[in-house]
């Protein structure tokens, strides 16, 4: 993989950093900003008093970020990502729950991936910097999109472009570069008129294999690109039509897999359509189809020296790939304290396979149809202002799914239904306090990876037959307080799951090696996101924030495995108007709670890990009105750690299955954004 050489000298240390966190502080609370501060936490919420948390994905964040969505995610309290060693494409957990519990979508759609162990998880196909918003509803507590995530949903969304006669055209670009070769540039360029527009968004990122901080090299190179181009169509200022279309391709070595990802090359095309104002109740009607194509490779020899070992005796390759096509309708209808949204939605996807070698190109097979997917539902979403202060929010939603199992000639049908409700409250007399309290279900269809990958399920050799559909209920509470110039806020979950979808690693393969085994347990979780700021100064302000996950298995009285342990983010910063220092304080917990050889299908617990903590800093300078400049250290004090989640050894390290590899060492970026 040909990379750009390029490593900071250590001048970025000597500047005594600071941190931002967007989210503790609230706005009018905070010196004037002429320049994006860095992001180092983006912790409580913004909407439902407190449950929605918003993010500027176009912010620069620390530590540095890689190029796709469950990184950035990371910067959200409540985050964790399993980490497969190629210092990107990891697959995001929240609250210690994982993948499609977790509903992820672009711009209101899905895209999946197409590995069946999932190197190429739905957060690898998204670029952050290319969205104008991230916005994350806390547990079961939405169920305006399809097949309703029972842990949280985030989107990614851009908003429509909006130009006049005084201006009819703007830009952004930034360049990042850092350590290892890091060398990142995103461009975002849109012109046009009241009536019309057109956006271009596209970005590049590479990087070298990463040390730690014992010096120690960790196979992790990628480089991938996206492109992304909008044609808007606004004749009025309630009518939206946006068509979209997109492509990108990447690569990336894993230290914690066998094999690598040689390709991930995404097709996208997109139209959407939204009308407000229709009459007094009808406030809007919005209309949306998307299709996506992933086509994704793995192999144990393009990207590395192929060495045999375990089931991996020759060099070998694996070509998937994942149509999916999404449908929306949903109609906004209000009436004086009444809020209502209804509508209507499809997914259909099918997945696809074919296998080669060095000397059998996977490219001169043909493709094998192993899975078909179609789900179509319905839900209304109710708001009512029950008073100045007061406010019920609640929801019902049925979905329809049908699964084939193309080449075994099994089909599965089931009727999932998911409701919640929500009071919202406001409290003037107690410094202005916000507080929540929600109750919400859900029932999910196991998803492609636990009813294709694993090799049994509960106990029987078919799978796909014998997993029972998962069913959570769960609690949410949270509140937001401000007294001076000192501000809390916290949210937190108990919940109940029938069915959890358990996965076994069992030494049931080719020479002992572990295979996944799903089966169904009952499970309790609950846990806490909270944090507290203090702004000292005019110019001095800090904060801290923090995140801790619980679950039980109540079938086997053990511990759920894979789940983040305690961590804790202390962020003091520093700000004048032109410029800002911070300094971020990492701490993580060892986690002792843990289930040998279970977790999920990327995963699984094999060791009690030890805690540690990271320095990082930071600073920004504001050159002129269009350009900024940030520099960071990262880990300054070069410490080797290892995170829990973390994808365990295989031949790209030489490490036996049972160790972990370490996270990056010191690591110097500087990045330059302007506006125009």
């Amino acid at each position: 993989m040909a990379q750009p050489k390029f490593s900071l000298q250590p001048l970025a240390a000597a500047i005594c950093v600071a941190c931002y966190s967007s989210i503790v502080m609230a706005n009018d609370a905070m010196p004037v900003q002429t320049f994006a501060p860095i992001v180092v936490t983006s912790a409580s919420g913004n909407d439902a008093n407190g449950l929605i948390v918003r993010a500027d994905p176009k912010q620069p964040i620390q530590p540095i970020p890689a190029s796709d969505g469950a990184d950035y995610l990371q910067s959200i309290v409540g985050f964790s990502s399993v980490n497969s060693g190629a210092g990107t494409n990891g697959d995001v957990t929240f609250r210690g729950m994982f993948g499609s519990r977790i509903k992820i979508l672009t711009d209101g759609t899905e895209n999946l991936g197409a590995c069946p162990s999932r190197m190429d998880s739905p957060t690898s196909y998204i670029s952050p910097e290319s969205y104008d918003r991230i916005s994350v509803i806390k547990g079961p507590q939405t169920v305006q999109y399809a097949n309703t995530g029972s842990a949280a949903t985030v989107i990614f969304e851009r908003t429509p472009e909006q130009f006049d006669q005084d201006q009819n055209y703007r830009g952004q670009a930034s360049v990042l570069m850092g350590s290892f070769g890091r060398l990142d540039h995103n461009v975002e360029v849109a012109a046009g008129d009241e009536q019309k527009y057109i956006r271009l968004n596209t970005n590049r990122s590479v990087l070298n294999s990463y040390q730690d901080g014992d010096g120690t090299t960790v196979p992790s190179d990628w480089e991938r690109w996206n492109a992304d181009l909008a044609l808007g169509w606004t004749p009025d200022t309630d009518t939206w039509v946006e068509l979209t279309g997109g492509k990108a391709d990447g690569e990336a070595v894993y230290a914690g897999r066998a094999m690598d990802g040689s390709k991930f090359a995404r097709e996208s095309l997109g139209l959407r359509v939204e009308k407000k104002n229709l009459t007094d109740i009808i406030q809007k009607v919005e209309a949306q189809v998307n299709y996506n194509f992933n086509d994704h490779v793995m192999d144990n020899f393009s990207l590395r020296e192929f060495q045999p070992g375990g089931m991996m005796s020759m060099p070998m390759a694996t070509n998937v790939t994942r149509k999916t096509l999404n449908a929306r309708m949903a109609m906004t209808n209000e009436w004086d304290k009444l809020q209502l949204i209804t509508g209507i939605d499809s997914q259909n996807n099918e997945h696809t396979k074919r296998n080669g070698s060095l000397m059998t190109p996977y490219q001169t097979q043909p493709r094998t149809q192993d899975m078909e997917f179609q789900s179509v539902g319905a839900f209304g979403e109710l708001s009512y202002q029950l008073s100045d202060n007061n406010k019920l929010v609640s929801g019902v939603r049925l979905d329809q799914v049908n699964v084939d199992a193309v080449q075994s000639q099994q089909e599965r049908k089931e009727t999932l239904p998911s409701a919640f409700i929500r009071f919202e409250n406001h409290h003037p007399d107690h410094d202005d306090g916000k507080t929540y309290i929600g109750l919400g279900y859900v029932e999910r269809m196991p998803d492609y990876w636990e009813l294709f990958s694993p090799k049994t399920g509960n106990d029987n050799v078919n799978t796909f037959a014998n997993i029972d559909i998962e069913k959570t209920l769960q609690l949410d509470f949270g509140y937001q307080h401000e007294h001076g110039h000192f501000n809390s806020w916290a949210s937190a979950y108990a919940g109940l799951i029938n069915d959890y979808v358990l996965t076994t690693y069992k030494p049931t393969g080719m020479m002992g090696m572990l295979e996944a085994h799903t089966r169904n347990v009952d499970a309790t979780i609950a846990g806490a996101e909270a944090g507290i700021g203090y702004q000292f100064t005019d110019r001095l302000q800090a904060d801290i924030s923090a995140m801790y996950a619980w679950g039980e298995n109540t079938t086997d009285n053990t511990p759920l495995p894979q789940i983040s342990p305690l961590e804790a983010r202390v962020n003091l910063r520093y700000v004048q108007d032109k410029y800002n220092f911070g300094l971020l304080w990492r701490v993580v917990d060892g986690q002792n709670r843990i289930s040998l050889n279970e977790g999920n299908i990327v995963g699984y617990d094999n060791k009690q890990s030890a805690g540690f903590g990271t320095l990082s800093l930071n600073g920004s300078y504001h050159v002129m009105d269009s350009v900024d400049i940030s520099v960071g250290v990262d880990n300054v004090l070069d410490r080797t750690y290892t995170e829990h989640l973390n994808k365990m050894g295989a031949s790209g390290t030489g490490l036996p299955t049972t160790e972990q590899f370490n996270n990056m060492g010191r690591n110097y970026w500087a990045r330059v954004s302007m506006k125009f």
